[in-house]
This record gives structure tokens, C-alpha cells and sequence, in this order.
């Protein structure tokens, strides 16, 4: 069975262009699953029954393990049983019927505009470091961008004229995300005093880069975002909590929910809407300070 795995991975990387990191996961997960398997000397998939697959999801809950760590193992195997029977492996598909564990809506950690500016101020100087740290910050709020499609962006990805990044997200899907004017300046910036001097003459169009110059990691990224967070006061960050801050300051700001899609790169609008209940919660609380019958005086 670990060949059938090495060929659904093939598969999903080549036809599908699963992201390398959904791909790992997916490979952890199923390699678990069919260590399961065999330790229960179930051998061939014409043998695995649903209440095979019921029993290794009931072992992960036993364990403790969170519903969307359990909701991705789900998808891992469904997709993998799909793939066998679609290939004419197997006839046998024990997750037809598997239903997605329902998991609860977790409202995004979101900055209010005051902590975000004062984010945004830490990185200072004139050091290629901290040159490249400001528009790092300012890209990340300014276009919403994940950091792994940040640490992927190119020196040509940036159209300054047109005030446009090109973004690769998931699946290597393209899209034309708008960027404000100090993002555009921390950029430039960066580019004529910082980058040149970081590149140490390698041939690289990466943007952002180490101190090597070579192509900064999203573990690197995550380096820098934590440490202007400590320097700020700002606790519980998150690699997206910018992407969310940035989110949620358009939809306060009236802009509609299809367009903060678009621009999020989220194939599902339901995933968006999720923004939806901070900026209710927002709303609720100006109702509450300023609306004369609000609360009793």
C-alpha cells in the first residue's frame, strides 16, 4: 500500500498542484492511517471495511487531537480511496459514505488600527535589515497576502506604475492584488538600498531575502513578525493575523465581501465570510457607544 500512497502524493502534487505543505501533511496523515492498518493486519484496500477507517478517526479522538486536525485526515483518506477506485485499483471505497467532522467557527485574531500602526513603526533605520522588515510589514497588511505566497513574491511581481502585486497562492493559482502607496514606498525603498546590498551577487528575482541573499523562509518571516510584535506590546500574533487585521479594516470600511475575496485569493466565499462576525461585533459595539437608546443612562 505505500506504493499506492507514493502514487496518490504524485498525483495530487503533478495533476492537482497541491501545495507542498498540504502535501506533507497529507503524507503524514495517510502514513499514520496505514500504519494503522496494518497493525490491525488489514493488508490489501479490497479489505478496508468503513468501520476500518471509523475506528482510526475514533483512535484520533481518543488522543485528543483537534477537529481540524481530524477534518484533514478525513479529506486525506477520502481523497486517497477516491483515487484508488478512480484509477481502477480497487472497487472498494470504504469512505463513500464518510462524513466531515463539523468543526466550530474560530473568529480570527484581528488588530485594531492603532496596534497595527504601531506594528508597522518598529522596524527603523537605515540597515538593509530593517529596510527589508518595513516592507515585509507593510506588504502583509497592505495586500493581505499569506506569508507563504510573501516569501514568494519576485522583484517583477511588483507593478509600481499600476500600484498591482501578482501573488501565487495556493494550488499556484495567480491573482493581481492592489497595494497601497506605503507599501509601494517601503518597497522601493527597500529594492535601491536594502536588497542590493543583501544579494551578496547571487542571481536571484526573489524580493525579500536573508542575510545569505538568498530567498527569505516563511520561517524567517515568522522570525521578524514575532520579534516587531514583542517590540509593539502585541501578544497572541499569528502568521495571518495581518492578513486578518487587513480583512477586516475593508469590510469595516464598506468594502463588499466578493471583493475581499478576490483579493484574499479564498476559492470559497464562505471562508471570507467569516470576517463577517468580527465586523458585526464591531458594528455592535459603535451601536452601543453612540446610539442615544442603546443602554439606559
Amino acid at each position: 500500500m505505500k506504493q499506492l500512497l507514493r502514487d496518490y502524493l504524485n498525483f495530487q502534487s503533478v495533476e492537482r498542484g497541491l501545495a507542498k505543505n498540504s502535501l506533507q501533511a497529507y503524507e503524514g496523515d495517510l502514513n499514520k492511517y496505514l500504519e494503522f492498518l496494518e497493525k490491525n493486519k488489514i493488508r490489501s484496500v479490497d479489505k478496508i471495511s468503513y468501520q476500518d477507517v471509523l475506528n482510526y478517526l475514533t483512535s484520533l479522538k481518543k488522543k485528543g487531537l483537534a477537529s481540524t486536525t481530524i477534518s484533514r485526515n478525513v479529506a486525506a483518506i477520502k481523497t486517497f480511496h477516491k483515487f484508488l477506485v478512480r484509477e481502477g485499483t480497487t472497487e472498494n471505497f470504504p469512505t463513500a459514505n464518510l462524513k466531515f467532522p463539523k468543526i466550530p467557527r474560530k473568529l480570527p485574531k484581528v488588530f485594531s488600527v492603532d496596534e497595527v500602526v504601531k506594528l508597522l513603526e518598529q522596524p527603523h533605520g537605515q540597515v538593509p535589515a530593517s529596510l527589508r522588515d518595513k516592507a515585509i510589514l507593510e506588504v502583509l497588511y497592505g495586500a493581505g497576502v499569506r506569508v507563504s505566497e510573501l516569501v514568494f513574491l519576485n522583484v517583477d511581481d511588483i507593478d509600481f506604475e499600476s500600484g498591482y502585486i501578482r501573488v501565487f497562492g495556493k494550488g499556484s493559482k495567480e491573482r493581481i492584488v492592489p497595494v497601497g502607496s506605503y507599501a509601494l514606498e517601503a518597497i522601493s525603498e527597500y529594492i535601491k538600498k536594502g536588497r542590493i546590498k543583501l544579494i551578496k551577487g547571487y542571481h536571484s528575482g526573489a524580493l525579500f531575502l536573508n542575510q545569505h541573499g538568498k530567498r527569505l523562509t516563511r520561517q524567517g518571516c515568522w522570525k521578524i513578525l514575532n520579534k516587531y510584535a514583542k517590540q509593539a506590546g502585541l501578544e497572541d500574533i499569528h502568521p495571518h493575523s495581518l492578513r486578518h487585521s487587513f480583512a477586516t479594516s475593508l469590510l469595516q470600511a464598506g468594502a463588499d465581501l466578493r471583493s475581499v475575496q478576490e483579493m484574499l485569493g479564498h476559492a470559497d466565499i464562505s471562508t471570507t465570510q467569516i470576517y463577517t462576525h468580527v465586523t458585526r461585533e464591531h458594528l455592535k459595539e459603535v451601536y452601543m457607544l453612540t446610539h442615544p437608546k442603546a443602554k439606559k443612562i
